[in-house]
């Protein structure tokens, strides 16, 4: 299990650091309570990585692609609006999970069934401090 703990000042670093550690891995869950930071912390990976649109959560489209530098998409999804895996299958998240490009899915449990094996749980906290806590395994 790797941790980082961050403030909003070390943001950038804390997202270069999680892309350093991802590896092969394409598809990241990120649980946390509303408010945590969730798309904060992946609009920054997403920056770091060189996406250098307008982000925001896609919680009115479900699902934001992204380019990186070298042209390759990044999925951010928010799936705090859908109500069953259906809905999910309907959008083709299936599709979006197989295509090996990097997934990043806020509100996971809102899948069901349908999360992928290879899946990685990214949990952010809020710590009293209003520091963030990281953790991961890879």
């Amino acid at each position: 299990m790797k941790e980082l703990v961050f403030d909003l000042s070390q943001l950038p670093q804390a997202a270069k650091s999680f892309i350093d550690s991802i590896g092969d891995d394409r598809i990241f869950l990120f649980e946390g309570e509303m408010g945590a930071g969730k798309t904060t912390f992946i609009a920054e990976v997403c920056r770091q990585m060189g996406a250098d649109d307008d982000f925001g959560s896609p919680t009115f489209s479900l699902v934001n692609e992204y380019a990186d530098s070298q042209g390759n998409p990044i999925y951010h999804f928010d799936l705090y609006r859908i109500e069953s895996p259906r809905e999910a299958l309907d959008m083709g998240v299936e599709e979006y999970f197989q295509s090996g490009e990097l997934c990043l899915v806020e509100w996971p449990n809102r899948l069901g069934t349908l999360v992928p094996e290879e899946a990685r749980i990214v949990t952010l906290t809020v710590n009293p401090d209003q520091s963030r806590t990281l953790s991961f395994s890879i």
